[in-house]
């Protein structure tokens, strides 16, 4: 029995990574940490309401558990909220990332830990894991910053990377590409995406699929994880419009400069998943074929 921490089980990838694991529950015991209830619809783990940016209580739920991994996807992710309130981010994207690799050394445990694309400048695109970082954003700078805690650490350690992240689960916080675009243009609104960004996206499934096979490898690194086709913003709009048979003429180019966003976004990233491909024997499809898996899930 592999014992199991999710932290930040109550968002998107925790609730899928809950369902994909507990599909197995003769092997898998799973823990979730959240703030709050339980907003997952489940009963069948163990969830416990915990503040992880307190360190001495995170620190004694851990080692109360002993588990073999412990999967972060716990974070600060809004970018520009991360650029202004820059101390939060700080705290949840790195502090608690430190605090786990101290534990995850004192317990012997795996650290399963995710980050982002923005960890790069978006000049060059199609990055593999050993392209170096230059992050435009605070939320990009601490991303790499966490990365480099466990790179530079003694423990076993696994460094999913992954892009502009969508699905759907039972109670979700916040929305996505996917479900924004779908839901705006269901309404027959005009909406306006940016053509000068551009991205492979990521079924949150093949995410919580990538954190599984890093558990059952006790695959160590950093990995790539996303779909395999690059487009642009816009591109993916069109797609999701055509996906759900929605109005696609709502869908109104423009460029990035005409957003004033607060923090800088990398304006073409995407991934090489020829490391993921050969060491975690994983294919990512493209993201028109991911959009029809969704798909059914909604119907």
């Amino acid at each position: 029995m592999i014992k199991i921490i999710i932290t930040g089980s109550n968002g998107l990838l925790g609730q899928s990574l809950l369902a994909l694991l507990l599909k197995e529950k003769a092997h898998y015991e799973v823990y979730g940490f959240s703030r709050g209830e339980n907003r997952s619809g489940r009963q069948d783990f163990n969830y416990v309401s915990i503040d992880i940016t307190k360190d001495n209580i995170l620190r004694e739920q851990v080692k109360e558990i002993q588990p073999d991994f412990i999967i972060n996807t716990a974070a600060m992710t809004q970018v520009d909220d991360c650029e202004i309130h820059k101390e939060a981010c700080n705290l949840l994207n790195i502090e608690v990332v430190k605090w786990l690799a101290d534990i995850s050394k004192e317990i012997n445990a795996h650290l399963i830990h995710l980050s982002t694309d923005f960890i790069f400048d978006g000049k060059k695109g199609n990055y593999k894991e050993i392209d170096v970082p230059n992050p435009l954003s605070y939320y990009g700078l601490s991303k790499l910053k966490s990365e480099e805690v466990l790179v530079n650490s003694d423990i076993k350690y696994t460094i999913l990377r992954t892009i502009l992240v969508y699905g759907k689960v039972f109670d979700m916080s916040r929305s996505n590409i996917v479900l924004w675009v779908r839901e705006m243009l269901g309404k027959a609104k005009e909406i306006t995406i940016v053509d000068d960004q551009f991205r492979t996206p990521t079924y949150v499934e093949d995410l919580a699929l990538a954190c599984k096979i890093s558990i059952d490898k006790k695959a160590v690194g950093i990995f790539n994880i996303s779909s395999n086709e690059l487009l642009s913003i816009f591109e993916i709009a069109q797609q999701i419009a055509d996906a759900f048979s929605l109005n696609k003429s709502l869908i109104i180019p423009i460029s990035t400069s005409t957003l004033n966003q607060t923090a800088l976004r990398p304006a073409k990233t995407g991934f090489d998943l020829s490391k993921t491909n050969k060491v975690l024997d994983f294919y990512p499809k493209s993201f028109k074929e991911d959009l029809l898996r969704f798909k059914e899930t909604l119907l």
